[in-house]
């Protein structure tokens, strides 16, 4: 006999569909899985015939195949074990035809039959109901996560045998309103701009970054405080939006660290060690998973003390800088993951430290060159604000906890935000600093003496085409910050000089 079940297969954060064909005949006894398969899931036969065997089945002597459809995209994971166990039992006579129309089948089996969560549970809900689908059926701690899509109707199992009697129709789906309740989980306390000292400029700075979407490079003497502004960061940017929370909850699911019982709701804050690997950063492995970058989508990427960290890794941040995605190559597969942050990065002005301080600082010009000459141009060319950050005075130590909350911050971003979101409303850009250089005339035009004050700039202090743009854009957030709708000269000004190259 024939059946056919069905599962998906993740290809970056979303999933494709793919069908389970058994053919149970007779022959040589045997059950063979063809497909284009990686290793992990070869072995599902052994998980699945034991599954079958301890949950009291026993399946009849006869040649079984089993067929992954599409056979040229390759299946890789364990999360097709259900989806193979249920179509070699319908095809064997155990399960009838009917029971298992429009239900997609997503778990691994263990070898007594329980079934064992897996990640990528949201994007193969999503696929699911796209495909038109009206039930999946997942393992029971999946169950919340899979839930969150609404166009479902979820099962969750504990075992080949539960979803032997749900099909039987012996049992009945499982309440989920507790689950999806889950979602709203307190966040622990982030850092508020209050607790900084002093630092008014760099503050200023912050602000003019997160309207606008904008990189950010602190330079400073350590204990200035350039960690903790960035720290704060993420406590004044704008309430992530439902499509923003949905990409962002599916890049979590796939690499295995989505939260127990919920979309994710707050932006991301990554800081990786500076002794993270190129491909720890960018993504990939084996399995391809999304990497470090990927993880900050729609957040902040932030490298602390950033000529630390190994040359390579930096400079594969020159595509998502640019274009907000990244792609992974590997020999057995090609994957494109989002990669759409605020990159925010720290450095020390020289190896101690303290340099322009010559009292206090003691290398070489060499060694100052050396040291600062570890970040390349054409990162620095890809950050839009460089913001020079001093030592705090004693005065403003004792003043500690008199600057503005970052609530009071939050919603001067929040109003700048919404006259970029309305200007660029039906064009896929939230933000000034996704603009492209061809929609300048159309959205920032400049008077002639703005066209003299960018050009003075270029040739005065040697920009780059990218950076002469770069400038362009953070005059604009600053004049959306003014509520005004051109760019005036102030605003082209203030942005000219955020670009402090070291």
């Amino acid at each position: 006999m024939f059946s056919k079940t069905y599962a998906a297969a993740i290809r970056g954060i979303d999933a494709i569909l793919v069908k389970v064909e058994a053919d149970v005949r007779d022959g040589l006894p045997g059950l063979e899985l063809v497909g284009f398969l990686a290793s992990e899931l070869k072995e599902a036969r052994e998980r699945v015939r034991a599954a079958i065997h301890n949950v009291g089945i026993l399946l009849p002597p006869k040649k079984i195949t089993v067929n992954l459809s599409p056979a040229d995209v390759r299946k890789e994971g364990t999360a097709f074990d259900l989806a193979i166990a249920v179509a070699i039992l319908a095809a064997s006579g155990y399960i009838s035809m009917k029971s298992i129309e429009n239900i997609m089948f997503v778990g691994e089996l263990s070898l007594d039959g329980c079934l064992n969560p897996v990640s990528g549970i949201l994007p193969t809900a999503c696929c699911a109901g796209e495909n038109g689908f009206k039930s999946l059926i997942v393992p029971f701690r999946n169950r919340a996560e899979a839930a969150l899509t609404g166009a479902l109707n979820v099962w969750g199992c504990d075992s080949l045998s539960d979803v032997l009697r749900l099909l039987s129709g012996e049992c009945q789906k499982p309440p989920l309103e507790e689950e999806v309740k889950e979602v709203l989980v307190k966040q622990p306390k982030q850092p508020d701009f209050s607790e900084i000292c002093g630092q008014r400029a760099a503050k200023r700075a912050i602000e003019v970054a997160v309207c606008g979407g904008h990189n950010l490079l602190f330079v400073g003497s350590p204990g200035s405080g350039k960690t903790m502004l960035a720290k704060c960061i993420p406590s004044i940017m704008p309430e992530l939006t439902l499509e923003e929370s949905l990409e962002l909850s599916k890049i979590y699911s796939v690499s295995g660290r989505m939260p127990v019982g919920g979309l994710i709701r707050k932006r991301p804050f990554i800081a990786p060690h500076h002794s993270v690997t190129a491909a720890a950063m960018a993504g990939g492995g084996r399995c391809p998973k999304p990497g470090q970058v990927s993880l900050a989508t729609h957040g902040v990427l932030f490298l602390d003390e950033l000529p630390e960290f190994e040359r390579r890794t930096v400079e594969l941040l020159r595509q998502p800088l640019e274009e907000r995605r990244i792609t992974v190559n590997r020999v057995t597969d090609c994957c494109d993951y989002p990669a759409s942050f605020m990159f925010v990065a720290a450095m020390n002005p020289c190896p101690c430290g303290a340099y322009p301080d010559r009292a206090k600082c003691h290398c070489t010009e060499p060694q100052i060159r050396r040291y600062q000459g570890k970040v390349s141009r054409a990162i620095l060319d890809r950050i839009d604000l460089i913001m020079q950050v001093s030592p705090i005075r004693f005065e403003e130590l004792k003043d500690s906890g008199g600057g503005e909350d970052s609530s009071v911050i939050r919603e001067r971003v929040a109003a700048a935000r919404s006259v970029q979101l309305a200007r660029y409303r039906g064009l896929g850009i939230r933000t000034n600093a996704e603009l492209s250089a061809s929609q300048f005339p159309q959205f920032c035009p400049l008077k002639k003496s703005g066209e003299e004050i960018l050009k003075e700039a270029f040739y005065r202090c040697g920009l780059s085409a990218r950076a002469y743009h770069r400038i362009i854009r953070v005059a604009r957030t600053l004049a959306d910050m003014d509520g005004e709708d051109n760019i005036g000269e102030g605003h082209l000004y203030e942005a000219v000089g955020y670009r402090n190259m070291i």
